[in-house]
């Protein structure tokens, strides 16, 4: 498939989005908040009237400058995050939000804001069971986040504020699921790559822009005939995948990335964001019950992962390609039961542990192959 115009226009973006970012803040003179995770509604702080960013790494480069801070021995993108902020590439940022997703994120937000301190800064502490008393707690953290946020910026959140932020993400969420339907196709009729470089320009571009991205992709290859062969089908399940080179890599060992379950895909992006009379309260619906992240304990037991193999089942993929983060106890903690759980269902699964570098290439490349050639042959195959 020879790449689309519009699917070129997103990642030329993306290698321009800080100086973009830069532009939208002195144009509209609004202040720049980046977040991490969504745990943290981004929503949120537009209705506040600041522009949120999504903060991303650079996979595979150095991060001596964050070990000095650091434990080196900890999450290799939570440093690699913070490189990018003592090398002066974020200074755009007027402020900043980090949700405790894992402990060491919440780690970087106290060294991060004694070091590196910023005009406005807010942990937003997230329960780690959904409870009653666990969903009350959430909603109390989004008060507070929403009077920091009325105290920074000078202007009220307000219901009506809020409904429509709500009503505009909906929208960009809506044509995304479209374009997730044309991967049902096989061949796929937009590559996984693509998919994902289109969600990273939505973390920072402004909502009517990526809509408009979002539609002329639509628009662009809705009706396009497939061409490429058909090739195994894979989904991708795990940790965060802020760059499309694990993707890539996929589709160059002979696979279509049909489906995927990560932070920035499908799981972030498959329901609205649901009605109700108070907005805040639809936000802690979405965010805190809906979102399926694995450092939410929904229970013990497999049924956990129903969500996931209904998905490959919709998606008709023949195998799943997990990719972790090295120390990222929550999903590594899934894994062995979702294995499981899925050679059971006629899944196999690969497993990729990376300390987000995707180095050495060529060791993970081959194993990739093998796994596809695999899945080519139709046999069962599980590994670790």
């Amino acid at each position: 498939m020879k790449d689309m115009p519009v699917l070129a226009r997103a990642a030329e973006l993306n290698s321009q989005k800080e100086e973009r970012v830069r532009e939208l803040r002195r144009e509209s003179s609004r202040p720049v908040i980046g977040y991490l995770c969504c745990f943290a509604p981004p929503e949120m702080i537009s209705a506040a009237g600041a522009i949120p960013y999504r903060i991303t790494g650079r996979p595979g480069e150095p991060t001596s400058e964050a070990d000095a801070y650091m434990e080196p021995y900890g999450c290799s993108y939570v440093r690699n995050v913070f490189t990018q902020a003592l090398k002066g590439r974020l200074d755009f940022l007027d402020g900043l939000v980090i949700s405790h997703s894992c402990d060491l994120v919440q780690r970087l937000y106290g060294i991060w804001t004694y070091y590196r301190p910023l005009p406005y800064s807010r942990l937003f502490n997230v329960p780690h069971q959904v409870t009653p008393q666990a969903e009350r707690f959430f909603m109390r953290e989004l008060g507070f986040f929403k009077e920091s946020l009325e105290q920074f910026t000078g202007q009220e959140v307000t219901g009506e504020r809020l409904a429509e932020e709500i009503a505009r993400a909906n929208r960009s969420r809506a044509l995304i699921r479209e374009l997730y339907r044309l991967r049902q196709e096989n061949p796929p009729l937009i590559r996984g790559s693509e998919m994902l470089e289109l969600l990273l320009a939505g973390g920072w571009l402004p909502p009517e822009e990526f809509q408009k991205l979002l539609s002329d992709t639509l628009a662009g290859i809705k009706n396009r005939p497939a061409q490429e062969p058909p090739r195994p089908r894979v989904l991708v399940w795990g940790s965060l995948l802020d760059n499309t080179a694990f993707y890539r890599m996929i589709e160059e060992a002979g696979a279509h990335v049909a489906a995927d379950d990560t932070c920035i895909g499908f799981r972030l992006f498959e329901k609205d964001i649901p009605p109700a009379d108070d907005p805040i309260e639809a936000l802690k619906n979405h965010y805190f019950i809906n979102f399926q992240c694995p450092r939410t304990d929904r229970g013990p037991g497999r049924p956990r992962f129903d969500y996931l193999l209904e998905r490959a089942r919709e998606y008709n993929v023949d195998g799943v390609i997990g990719y972790i983060i090295s120390f990222c106890d929550p999903h590594k903690f899934d894994y062995p039961d979702l294995r499981d759980y899925l050679k059971e269902s006629g899944f196999p699964m690969l497993l990729i542990d990376d300390n987000y570098s995707f180095a050495p290439a060529g060791a993970i490349q081959t194993r990739l192959q093998a796994f596809i050639e695999l899945l080519k042959s139709g046999g069962s195959f599980s590994a670790t």
